[in-house]
């Protein structure tokens, strides 16, 4: 496969995925705001800023935001979800996702091509900011779960599939850990936990899991820890681990050929075999080494496989 098919296939579902679980993200902290009356604003938007990269050292005012003054929510949705010119925006993982589609035209099937474009559409119509939460929200997940579900249905699983899926999963691990953090950085009750467990999709299977035992521990240990649930971290560490397995068939008698692979690798297998009470006992540091090892994966990846440099205009991890 050419190196810039490969590229684009990767972004694509690393874009898509990203719009999707910044929806997510957002949809969990205007809820804390809006039910919890003792909850700061100023604070958690403050906060929402930081685990998605945006601090005020990094440029935050060139994007009208001033996160050391008091920020509301309008300001953070704003630059989060409708500003194009935002880099971290989900109208901008939009765009970007039917830029990379478009590079890659001729090895997507058409109905994946048509629901890419028709989603982008919306942005420059107008019609995505005449949405509001938590309209917006809903429709940016049923967009992306529109994408997702046309891929699977009319996609090979050739290697442009591996690669559409290496992406998706290495930001689906690199956001559940920033919603993880974004809980735990709240007060982390129980109501905020289960809140955090609806926008992921997982508050039925959870409760099922538990047998309706709901605590914060539990609610963290599912999202970090469960092997079954596709959201969970460790599911979509062992899954891109099983994408780059695809992609070099084969093992060597010790080690691994590719860095990607043993940086996911020793990272899940941190998580599955530490205590859990050693992760939950620092939960925003640790989601944020995962984030980096995210972010490290993705370089070894674009170094091995890419021509291009895609990558370098990627915001959103803190160095």
């Amino acid at each position: 496969m050419l190196s810039r098919i490969a590229e684009s296939m990767f972004w694509i579902g690393r874009y898509v995925e990203r719009a999707e679980d910044t929806a997510r993200l957002l949809d969990v902290q205007t809820q804390v705001i809006l039910e919890d009356a003792n909850v700061d604003e100023a604070q958690t938007c403050r906060d929402l800023l930081l685990i998605m990269g945006i601090e005020p050292d990094d440029g935050a005012t060139d994007l009208g935001i001033d996160v050391t003054a008091a920020v509301d929510m309008d300001q953070v949705l704003r630059l989060l979800a409708y500003d194009t010119l935002s880099p971290v925006s989900i109208a901008a993982a939009i765009g970007a996702a039917r830029e990379s589609a478009r590079r890659a035209r001729e090895i997507l099937s058409v109905p994946l091509w048509e629901v890419i474009n028709t989603t982008y559409l919306s942005i420059p119509s107008g019609r995505f900011d005449g949405m509001r939460p938590p309209y917006v929200f809903q429709w940016v997940r049923e967009r992306a779960a529109l994408i997702n579900g046309t891929a699977d249905a009319t996609m090979t699983r050739d290697e442009g599939w591996q690669f559409l899926m290496l992406g998706r999963c290495i930001e689906r691990a690199d956001m559940t850990s920033r919603l993880i953090a974004a809980t735990s950085l709240a007060s982390g009750s129980v109501s905020q936990w289960a809140g955090t467990l609806r926008a992921c999709g997982a508050y039925e299977a959870f409760l099922r899991t538990y047998r309706g035992r709901e605590t914060e521990r539990a609610a963290a240990e599912f999202l970090l820890l469960d092997r079954l649930f596709p959201r969970s971290v460790v599911f979509a560490l062992n899954r891109a681990e099983q994408c780059l397995d695809e992609m070099e068939p084969g093992s060597t008698r010790a080690g691994f050929r590719d860095e990607a692979h043993r940086l996911l690798g020793r990272t899940r297998t941190e998580l599955e075999y530490r205590s859990l009470a050693d992760v939950v006992a620092d939960l925003p540091e640790e989601m944020e080494q995962l984030q980096r090892t995210c972010a490290a994966a993705t370089v070894a990846i674009s170094r091995k496989y890419f021509a291009g440099a895609e990558a370098v205009a990627w915001k959103g991890v803190r160095q």
